[in-house]
């Protein structure tokens, strides 16, 4: 009888190592990528992939791990790969070869992961709907592994998609599954058909939430009153509300806090 193998599970090599070294593998690999698609209009995949045994921990975020020497897993340093990308890219070539990039990450399991635990702009409801069905995809994979999110802590993938997620899925599906894989995938749904109204509304349901957890804005009722929030939110650009049409937390929360400012002046 021939055995079962699960399938192995591999990051691209430049993620794995010290900081440092990894930074500079990073700016290199970013390089390239930018030189083959120039040729080809394609992405190719990483020079150099890792095999990740079940129960590894990667770091994905900064301050969740502080031995930058150590060699680990340093999911979160792959954002300079855009930068070292658009250093070789024409300006006016820039958004079509990010969008292109992303699509091409979001068929991997390690760029399913990336795009959702440090989702770069926009934070559509359109791109982060993309963003989480890319992650559902790749679940079983990725929940072998353990996520160095808060320092001291490691989550489980559930644990992490909660922390980050729960106050989104909640805005979009009100007492939706318990499950934090269903509740992402009944969210998915709702956010990928979703109108700028819909939108609007799902912010408007998290905004409070959110302003009752940060104790440094100073001007709490008023950014607590549903009146002042839809009219300063009809007042947005397309763009300025798109990047945070999804009911991202945290760029929500960098919203309220730019509104907060600019109260303290008047």
């Amino acid at each position: 009888m021939t055995k079962e193998h699960s399938p192995v599970l591999e990051f691209p090599a430049m993620l794995y190592g010290s900081s440092a070294a990894i930074l500079r593998k990073v700016r290199a690999e970013g390089h390239w990528w930018a030189r083959e698609y120039r040729k080809t209009g394609a992405f190719p995949h990483p020079r150099q992939m890792r095999q990740v045994p079940p129960g590894e921990v990667l770091v994905v975020r900064p301050g969740a791990e502080f031995d930058l020497n150590r060699p680990r897993w340093w999911m979160h340093l792959f954002v300079g790969v855009f930068t070292s990308m658009d250093e070789c890219v024409q300006k006016e070539e820039r958004q079509r070869t990010e969008g292109a990039f992303e699509s091409f990450c979001l068929s991997t399991p390690w760029g399913a992961l990336f795009h959702a635990v440090s989702p770069p702009p926009l934070r559509s409801a359109e791109r982060m709907a993309n963003r989480l069905a890319s992650v559902l995809r790749f679940w079983d994979v990725l929940q072998g592994l353990r996520y160095a999110f808060w320092f001291g802590k490691k989550y489980t993938l559930e644990e992490l998609m909660e922390d980050i997620y729960r106050k989104t899925l909640e805005a979009w599906c009100p007492g939706g599954p318990a499950s934090v894989r269903e509740h992402i995938a009944l969210t998915v749904e709702r956010m990928s058909r979703a109108t700028r109204e819909d939108c609007l509304e799902v912010v408007l349901r998290v905004m409070p939430i959110l302003v009752n957890m940060d104790a440094d804005l100073k001007h709490r009722e008023v950014l607590s009153d549903p009146g002042f929030l839809r009219e300063r939110l009809r007042a947005l650009s397309l763009e300025d509300f798109e990047d945070f049409s999804s009911a991202y937390k945290y760029t929500v929360a960098v919203q309220l806090a730019a509104w907060d400012r600019e109260l303290g002046r008047h």
